[in-house]
């Protein structure tokens, strides 16, 4: 848990030389951050080492406004499935939404969700995102109708891997098995023979592969190195399902709407930057937590291309599934999914499946 005031604006030492005068002219803004996962969180972490000092850093330019922040984390005020609420009752006036505990309620966050087998690179995924919400006013609706304004979203993690008791190599390796996951990823098992998603949160993991509740469990390298999940699997299929983003900075819409231009500004501006920063760490973390498996006595199998490609194509077509699901509710979610993808391509992606080809034609 963690509750405390700071006001670390830079402005103050930049305004020390000046007169007394000067000095009161700087407004004061008062701003509560909030999520429910613990500080130690890497976002979290983010928040507070990145977020808040380099927006004081730029208000601090033209010293009109310094921020006093009010970072309240790991429960305090919300826990994790409660941000979206909370930032909406105006709890907290900025915030992290987890969106994957909110997909029937924003539908649009989980478009990387229904796309796997596309991209590994956090920063590729996470940028396509924004640049889908700036195409599509849907993505920002979707907030706008809870009362919050949409800044961006996180990727916090590379891709999802398979991880098993037993070695595997090829996705047969799975048929007749029980597979531990979350949300979404329970789909990416469809289309194996006989294969079981069984729903389990993240801590539940190691428990459920000690007991053979489950024979393998989806999740990404830096949770399995944090998890010790190589002591219960200790074979990994690098299946490389994809980045995800599963995050959304938000700021509740009363405030925003009392924020100085300037402000809000500001607010924006880093937010991007928070994003581009956080993927970063993402991927660094995920190239340690590798080595660090294999350390910790694990073996890494990497899926051959063929049976990528397989495996994609034997999935149920989820993201044309999520499309239309968007296009009878009024939102344009076919043409969301073409840009999103074709955003990804631009950027030097190469999906192992083209899934707009089953959208009807326009």
């Amino acid at each position: 848990m963690m509750l405390k005031w700071t006001s670390r604006s830079a402005a103050a030492l930049l305004l020390a030389g000046t007169t007394l005068a000067s000095a009161s002219a700087t407004e004061t803004i008062r701003a509560t951050v909030i999520d429910g996962y613990p500080a130690r969180a890497m976002w979290v972490q983010e928040l507070t080492n990145f977020f808040i000092p380099e927006v004081d850093k730029r208000l601090a330019e033209t010293g009109n406004y310094q921020m006093e922040w009010q970072e309240s984390y790991g429960g305090a005020i919300v826990k994790p499935q409660g941000v979206l609420e909370g930032i909406r009752l105006g709890l907290g006036d900025i915030g992290v939404v987890t969106t994957i505990f909110h997909f029937s309620t924003l539908p649009s966050q989980a478009i990387a969700a229904v796309t796997p087998f596309v991209s590994t690179d956090a920063r590729v995924v996470t940028a396509a995102i924004d640049a889908t919400a700036d195409a599509f006013p849907t993505m920002r609706e979707e907030f706008a109708a809870q009362n919050q304004v949409y800044l961006t979203n996180g990727v916090v993690l590379d891709t999802y891997q398979i991880f098993s008791a037993e070695p595997i190599a090829k996705p047969a390796d799975l048929e007749g098995k029980k597979v531990a996951g979350a949300g979404m990823n329970l789909r990416y098992i469809e289309g194996i023979d006989g294969a079981a998603g069984v729903r389990g949160g993240l801590t539940d993991f190691y428990n459920m592969m000690q007991t053979g509740a489950v024979d393998q469990s989806m999740l990404w390298p830096e949770a399995a190195r944090s998890f010790k999940i190589a002591e219960v699997a200790p074979y990994m299929l690098k299946v490389d399902f994809g980045a995800v983003n599963t995050k959304a900075l938000t700021v509740n819409n009363d405030f925003w709407n009392s924020l100085p231009a300037e402000v809000q500004k500001v607010l924006q501006e880093v937010a991007y930057d928070y994003r581009d920063h956080i993927a970063g760490i993402a991927m660094d973390e995920a190239a340690a937590s590798y080595a660090d498996y294999e350390a910790q006595g694990g073996t890494i199998v990497e899926l051959s291309a063929e049976d990528r490609v397989a495996w994609a194509e034997a999935m149920p077509n989820i993201a044309v599934e999520w499309a239309e699901g968007l296009n009878a509710a009024g939102a344009p979610g076919s043409d969301m999914l073409r840009a999103y993808l074709q955003t990804l391509i631009d950027a030097g992606q190469s999906p192992a499946r083209d899934w707009t080809a089953e959208l009807p034609t326009n």
